[in-house]
């Protein structure tokens, strides 16, 4: 059948995309004598008949309300310019692929062969310079390209056969300088001692020559963001610089070496002290104090988990609640929009694959300030605007594909995320424990591959994150990108919902960094692996990429051998495929065939290891003498205040909120803007768990704590408060500090060999360190990454922590101001000489918060951050468009002193001592 084309244009009034490229062309690239845009999409369509394209023609390609239609020609006015944009080759293209699933379900035959590239025609008069500056504005080289529209005769790829693997010949005889330049020529993430370990391997113990497939795979299963190689590096030496605050730390340091002391008993000589040693100390000493009761801990790690009693209509059952934080910074960098979906499916499908329902989504993003102009960009770097509005959309479209509530959305704009974006999902999910079963494989159980299919996207994406980058960045790391189909994943979201075939799973993984080399190779010891039959989106791919490809949507599945065809089967029911690739044997190494060679054959004691043991010196540096916390005192307060409201990061940031679902799936509590005009930002999310037909008053709050001026200061203070902050608002939502959870993310420059570099993620976690031992409450995740350099530009010191706890749903507040003529009073912590809060104080007094709450005395709540009670006040102000008066004795110079960690709060009735609280006013109208 010969190739047709067909092209769809927005009506007048409809064209919203195409309004708003205008109103981007003229404010943005400051082009201003454009008169209009139009978008118009092209489909190319193969393999259909004639009377099928005219249904298809008014139903699938287009909504005749909405849409004008144009067969195979498009008419360009004289004074039009334009040119069609498509994705490279490879990169998944949604539009297309629903249009030819669309077409197969009218059919019920093959699917059809159609590409779609989007053609942007621009009229008015403009410069051959002008018109170059909007293509390289709109086009992102890493995913698209300029397409022509000269009709191909057919729509089908030729891909050539690939080689076999090559083997790496005499590998195990070279000498230093040919390591050195083999480790070039391959583009490895690993360092030279990594490559000699590996050589002395295949040398001393395989006794032949590595595959190039069994070198990719080891590049990948050790890299900093797979196996957290600098968080494991062993820290040989720890030097403090002499001064106050300093002192304090190793104060810190000294009560982290008794905490191992106490931990890890005899076998203490076994654990090196590195930074992931500082980040779980405290769960594994409270858990051992059985401070920890709840806590789930099991051989799947891919998200937190905790048990917790659910009312069902009035009796309480046994459900696990996950939760889990993910970025995704480096993709996101390079492809905002892709690298931003799939930020949020990664971090789906980590609760998912230990079979949890999740049911809301937070978003935590890093930037430069978007209202810089175009031209201030920085060579090798997309434009700041472009990366947050395109990363919005992408995050948004697929949350809101998927069907997944965003609860809470935030940005933190500061000039060193410039460097690299910060790109965070946090999602929690929840399921009946008897849905959960966890088995330890045992040979003869086979493992299915489930859901998308496999391409070349992703390949290198996980070595690719591990980096630090510099201007050709954006060009070569193109391939590492992932392009999110997220229908698909709500395919396995409604298959994992199925107990009866949740009960068939004995270990689950995601396929997210290393694609099959990691998610299947982790499932167990043994394992044999066969690459052709992993399902592929097209051919041409050679063993490497099927290995490696980090291709989205897809889950391995261990099962019994007896229970596989019932599996497919029930996968089937959801339209998904599902596929034997692997099998578990008894003997502990990985073994991957591909067209039935064997071409990689590792143990698993050599694959486990993660490589040579790194080492580092570690020095921690002064704090500047300008104390973050002094009280600002402020000559012109109306002046000041508004400039406080006008910074980016206090804004309420409505416009892009309001990009989100932020209520589907009905279990939404508190609304991201509270009050009756909808004005006041929430500072957590509350959402009940998701029992499908079932009446619970059980719900679930998460909040995130983190200032990244505070963490520059001091990163040690920076994740003390970057803890206290996120606990202060899940008090604030309702919820108890001595229920609740944590999980970190980290987020550092790339420290190199330089030991004050080393010193800030290393003081940062020795203050979450010292937070978690003094509330008693730990961190059981988190994420690390360790890339944030561009050039010599670093991002802040960053330690967001995400809380979560569990509440009875009748006892959440809002934020905003309730009544007129209510008292206000303000709850402030406590600080030492060191600006530290007095943690038993503190404890006392959240614990009477939390109390009050309950008791309903206490009607609003806002927490106090680095701008003060001014910043806390005014937004309570706005939901119901309610006033307040402060008291004529108010000392205004701690308007706008810092306060994390403090509540305001409004009462029906004062019970709090004036030790407790500073009274501020009334409410008025």
């Amino acid at each position: 059948m010969s190739v047709r084309r067909i092209f769809v244009e927005k009506k007048p009034g409809f064209d919203v995309e195409a309004n708003s490229l205008f109103i981007e062309i003229n404010e943005h690239l400051r082009i201003t004598t454009i008169d209009k845009v139009r978008i118009i999409y092209k489909y190319d369509i193969e393999g259909i008949s004639e009377e099928i394209y005219k249904q298809a023609r008014t139903t699938i390609f287009s909504e005749p309300p909405v849409d004008l239609v144009y067969d195979e020609e498009l008419d360009i006015k004289e004074n039009e310019r334009f040119f069609a944009v498509e994705y490279l080759p490879g990169q998944y293209d949604q539009r297309a692929d629903s249009a030819a699933q669309c077409i197969q379900v009218l059919t019920q035959q093959d699917r059809p062969v159609i590409k779609n590239s989007k053609v942007i025609i621009i009229s008015g008069n403009i410069s051959d310079e002008e018109f170059s500056k909007i293509q390289n504005y709109i086009i992102n080289p890493v995913d698209s390209h300029i397409s022509s529209l000269a009709k191909p005769k057919t729509l089908k790829d030729d891909f050539p056969s690939p080689p076999d693997v090559e083997i790496i010949n005499n590998f195990t005889e070279m000498n230093t300088a040919e390591l050195t330049e083999l480790l070039k020529k391959l583009a490895l993430a690993m360092d030279l001692a990594d490559l000699q370990f590996c050589q002395n391997y295949f040398r001393d113990d395989e006794k032949r020559d590595p595959t190039l497939t069994e070198m990719r795979i080891l590049d990948t299963y050790w890299s900093d963001h797979c196996r957290h190689t600098t968080f494991l590096t062993k820290i040989d030496e720890v030097g403090f610089e002499e001064g106050k605050f300093t002192k304090k730390i190793k104060e810190v340091y000294n009560d982290y070496l008794k905490t191992r002391e106490t931990v890890y008993g005899e076998r203490i000589n076994e654990k090196d002290i590195c930074l992931m040693d500082i980040a779980t100390i405290a769960m594994k000493d409270l858990k051992k104090k059985g401070k920890l009761p709840g806590l789930d801990l099991s051989e799947e790690i891919n998200a937190c988990s905790i048990e917790v009693k659910v009312d069902i209509n009035g009796e309480d059952q046994d459900w696990l609640v996950m939760f889990k934080n993910e970025t995704h910074n480096h993709p996101t960098e390079i492809e905002p929009f892709g690298g931003a979906a799939t930020c949020l499916g990664g971090a789906i499908r980590d609760p998912l694959s230990g079979r949890a329902y999740v049911y809301q989504a937070m978003r935590v993003t890093g930037s430069g300030d978007p209202r810089i102009p175009i031209e201030n960009t920085l060579e090798g770097k997309l434009p700041q605007r472009k990366i947050t509005t395109e990363a919005a959309h992408g995050y948004s479209s697929y949350g809101n594909q998927i069907g997944l509530c965003t609860g809470l959305v935030d940005e933190i704009y500061h000039p060193g995320y410039v460097a690299k974006r910060m790109e965070i999902g946090a999602v929690i999910g929840a399921t009946p424990k008897c849905n959960v079963v966890r088995e330890k494989p045992k040979a003869g159980d086979v493992i299915i591959l489930l859901g998308g299919k496999t391409g070349r996207d992703g390949c290198g994406g996980a070595t690719g994150s591990s980096k630090a980058h510099d201007e050709d960045s954006i060009i070569s790391c193109g391939a590492e990108v992932q392009k999110g189909n997220a229908p698909e994943e709500r395919k396995i979201q409604r298959l994992f919902r199925n107990p009866n075939v949740t009960r068939m799973i004995k270990r689950c993984n995601d396929f997210g960094a290393g694609g099959v080399s990691v998610a299947i190779g982790e499932l167990a010891d043994g394992l044999e692996i066969y690459l052709d039959k992993v399902p592929k989106k097209y051919e041409g791919l050679d063993g490497t990429e099927l290995a490696i490809s980090e291709s989205q949507e897809r889950m391995a599945c261990v099962v019994s051998a007896e229970n596989e065809e019932a599996f497919k089967k029930a996968a089937a029911m959801e339209n998904l495929e599902a596929t034997t690739v692997a099998k578990v044997m008894e003997k502990p190494r990985m073994k991957m065939f591909w067209r039935e060679k064997e071409i990689v054959n590792i143990s698993r004691e050599f694959l486990d290891s993660n490589g040579s043991v790194k080492h580092t010196n570690v020095k921690v540096s002064e704090p500047s003498s300008k104390i973050f916390f002094n009280e600002h005192k402020v000559n012109n307060i109306e002046a000041h205040w508004e400039n406080i409201l006008s910074d980016l990061n206090v804004c309420g940031k409505k416009g892009l909120v309001e990009r989100f679902d932020n209520c589907v799936g009905a279990a939404t509590v508190n609304y991201p803007f509270g009050g009756k005009y909808q004005s006041t930002p929430t500072e957590n999310m509350i959402a009940k768990i998701p029992t499908l037909n079932e009446e619970t008053t059980t719900g679930t709050i998460m909040s995130y704590g983190f200032d990244p001026n505070l963490s520059a200061w001091s990163p040690f203070h920076g994740a003390v408060y970057a803890v206290v902050d996120s606990i202060a608002k899940i008090i604030a939502g309702g919820g108890d500090f001595r229920s609740s959870w944590f999980s970190f993310q980290e987020y550092f420059e790339r420290l190199g060999d330089i030991p004050q570099k080393w010193g800030k993620p290393f003081s940062a976690l020795l203050g979450a360190f010292y937070a978690q031992q003094q509330l008693e409450r730990a961190a059981i995740g988190g994420k690390d990454s360790m890339s944030g350099s561009f050039k010599d530009m670093d991002v802040p010191p960053t330690l967001v922590s995400f809380a979560v706890d569990t509440l009875n749903l009748n006892h959440t507040i809002s934020p905003e101001f309730k009544e007129i003529n209510s008292e206000v009073i303000y709850l402030p912590i406590e600080l030492d000489e060191n600006y530290l809060p007095k943690f038993d104080e503190l404890k006392k007094l959240y614990i009477k918060i939390s109390d009050q709450t309950k008791t309903g005395n206490i009607i609003s709540m806002h927490t106090v951050g680095a701008n003060g009670i001014a910043e806390a006040i005014i937004k309570m102000c706005f939901g119901n468009k309610i006033g307040f008066q402060f008291n004529s004795d108010f000392d205004t110079n701690k308007l706008f002193t810092p306060g994390f960690g403090g509540i305001i709060a409004e009462l029906k009735q004062n019970s709090f001592s004036k030790n407790e609280a500073m009274h501020l006013g009334f409410t008025k109208d």
